[in-house]
């Protein structure tokens, strides 16, 4: 059985987006992450699948399977993994010279279920903040890794579900690297 991780970037205020939805806080950070990157390209090693809404989708694939992403270290790794495109509106998903992803049009949570059924370690989610709010209501999220960008924006939007009870996270571990970055990863309480 599959674990799913939800990956986000936030800011040091604790929003995974602008308020117009938008996440741009990255663009701000000065200097070299050449040491996330490297921590990225290690524990992309144990991840076997992604899982994208189509938002994202497009934002990812106009970067990473093309010639603009030859000098990122992680691309490799992320052209690598098996993707699943949730959307009701793409008919198609094409990640440049690789396999396409397979799209998922019904019910994201029937359809989580049972990639994680097909999956033997970790399925990552990025961005997606519809998507991953949705699994968090259907508890199928197992794990968090936050990086904390410093950065701080007021307003935005979170990485949880506004209005849910309180989720139960147990820290797994905590990583300063380059450019201030911070990422923390949180096991999922069962109790949720």
């Amino acid at each position: 059985m599959g674990q799913l991780v939800v990956q986000e970037f936030v800011t040091a205020d604790g929003f995974a987006a602008n308020t117009n939805n938008e996440f741009t806080a990255y663009e701000l950070i000065e200097g070299g992450t050449a040491e996330l990157d490297q921590s990225q390209l290690a524990w992309l090693e144990t991840v076997d699948a992604m899982v994208l809404g189509a938002t994202t989708y497009r934002m990812f694939v106009e970067f990473w399977p093309t010639p603009a992403s030859e000098g990122e270290i992680i691309a490799p790794a992320i052209n690598a993994l098996r993707c699943h495109v949730f959307s009701r509106q793409l008919r198609s998903a094409p990640w440049g010279g690789f396999p396409a992803a397979t799209i998922e049009s019904g019910d994201a949570v029937a359809a989580i279920r049972r990639i994680k059924s097909e999956v033997a370690g970790t399925i990552v989610l990025w961005g997606s903040l519809t998507l991953s709010e949705a699994f968090f209501a259907a508890g199928e999220v197992d794990a968090v890794r936050l990086v904390v960008m410093p950065v701080a924006t007021g307003a935005g939007r979170g990485v949880f579900p506004a209005g849910q009870d309180p989720t139960l996270l147990r820290l797994l571990s905590a990583k300063t690297y380059d450019a201030g970055l911070i990422e923390l990863e949180y096991a999922v309480s069962a109790g949720r």
